[in-house]
């Protein structure tokens, strides 16, 4: 596997190296299931570039989580059609699983999580997911496509029943009452500030392993502003950074995807969060004993 230039955290070579990383990064810059806002391209990169400035040292966890190895691969040729696309990432990650990496994919759209979802499902057999998000993305096709980012949980739920999706402020009439009539569970962001979902009873009740996926724009914009399709009143830092503690402490958690940063070039402060949030994660993973 080729590394890439552009290492995750900037790490010493002796932390990069794939035989030995215990994480590998996955670049995916694809942004062809958007339908707003563009950018999710250039977010991979934009990301591994603010991850250099990051302190490598875990103020929460009080431990150095790089030192398990963490590497960066590079990108692959992505198709411009989403099955290509699908099929691309579907087989990156399949051999990165073969060798028993914890894989962490960046992109790129949300449309990105179908084809890892795929990969990771036929390694482990039936698991659970965990969305979050301010969109539901229950539509069964969204601008004549069902590999929409807007598609994403629809597609995943024809595999499993198992889902849990968190930070939903954003939902159509048509999703609302797909939920409704299949109990989904589903936790608004209404629902999550004041307390009027049981949230500990809902991880219990989700079978283990559990793949999670993060699309940022379940973040406040004082957090994360730039994102393809924005909605105000999101997660703030630390209340995101609890929640994802509580998940991986509760939960078997075997991959996780982090997603639809859009790169403005005005915005530093976006790609540094993003990068601070996947290396708290590769922490709570890890030695969030």
């Amino acid at each position: 596997m080729t590394l890439y230039s552009k290492q995750f955290l900037g790490l010493e070579s002796e932390f990069t190296l794939f035989e030995k990383a215990a994480v590998v990064i996955l670049p995916f810059p694809y942004e062809g299931g958007v339908s707003y806002g563009t950018g999710a391209a250039k977010a991979p990169d934009a990301i591994l570039g603010a991850s250099c400035y990051l302190e490598l040292y875990d103020e929460v966890l009080d431990v150095e989580p790089y030192r398990i190895g963490i590497t960066t691969v590079y990108p692959p040729a992505i198709p411009d059609n989403p099955e290509g696309m699908i099929q691309t990432i579907y087989n990156t990650t399949q051999s990165l699983l073969q060798q028993e990496k914890f894989i962490i994919p960046i992109g790129g759209d949300h449309s990105i999580t179908i084809g890892y979802f795929k990969a990771i499902q036929e390694k482990y057999g039936q698991i659970s997911v965990i969305q979050l998000d301010a969109h539901a993305d229950l539509r069964n096709s969204y601008d004549g496509s069902p590999l929409s980012h807007a598609c994403v949980m629809a597609r995943i739920r024809e595999k499993t029943a198992h889902t849990l999706q968190i930070g939903i402020r954003s939902i159509s009439a048509k999703e609302a009452a797909l939920v409704k009539k299949e109990n989904i569970s589903l936790c608004t962001m209404r629902q999550f500030r004041q307390g009027d979902f049981d949230l500990d009873a809902a991880l219990n009740l989700l079978p283990d392993p559990v793949f999670l996926t993060v699309d940022v724009d379940v973040f406040d914009w004082s957090v994360i502003m730039s994102t393809g399709t924005p909605e105000p009143g999101g997660l703030l830092w630390n209340e995101g950074v609890s929640l994802l503690q509580k998940i991986f402490k509760q939960k078997n958690v075997i991959g996780f995807d982090v997603v639809e940063l859009s790169y403005q070039e005005t915005d530093r402060n976006s790609p540094f969060a993003v990068a601070k949030l996947i290396y708290k994660m590769i922490g709570f993973k890890f030695f969030n004993k």
